[in-house]
């Protein structure tokens, strides 16, 4: 590739929602900037910031767990691209930043990074080489990003 000449990257259609009065949720260019870094296929995700009542909702609703989590990944079939939609439960992560010392900033970009491995069929819970292979990922993915190891 000449030195000039910009990698073309795959086709990324990102919508990110926001609910009313949501001052603490990282912006469009972040989220981009992340969803981007971790998948490197064409791509067509939702990323929707939600309040404690809404991810409860969607929690019990989809996995039988009656509490908010701080990221739900729903993955969508279509063939070669990436489909999905991610929900992050603002008040979780922040309380979750709070609590493990870590920037706001940087616990929003590992659990994107989290959810768009997700959304490709990575699995933490079926077997403990994948809950391996995956948190090593989302450690050089965030890195590369130039955050901290989430799980250090």
């Amino acid at each position: 590739m000449a030195p000039s000449a910009k990698r073309r990257l795959p086709e990324l259609r990102l919508t990110v929602q926001y609910p009313s009065g949501q001052a603490t949720a990282p912006t469009r260019p972040q989220v981009r900037r992340w969803v981007r870094a971790a998948c490197d296929a064409p791509a067509a995700v939702t990323v929707r910031f939600v309040g404690a009542d809404e991810a409860r909702n969607l929690n019990r609703d989809y996995r039988g767990k009656d509490y908010a989590t701080n990221v739900l990944s729903f993955p969508y079939e279509s063939g070669d691209r990436v489909c999905g939609d991610l929900v992050l439960c603002s008040p979780v992560v922040a309380v979750e930043a709070r609590d493990q010392e870590k920037a706001p900033e940087a616990h929003y970009a590992h659990l994107i990074v989290h959810g768009m491995l997700h959304l490709q069929g990575y699995d933490h819970e079926a077997d403990s080489d994948d809950a391996e292979r995956m948190e090593a990922l989302e450690r050089h993915i965030l890195k590369t990003l130039g955050y901290p190891d989430p799980y250090g």
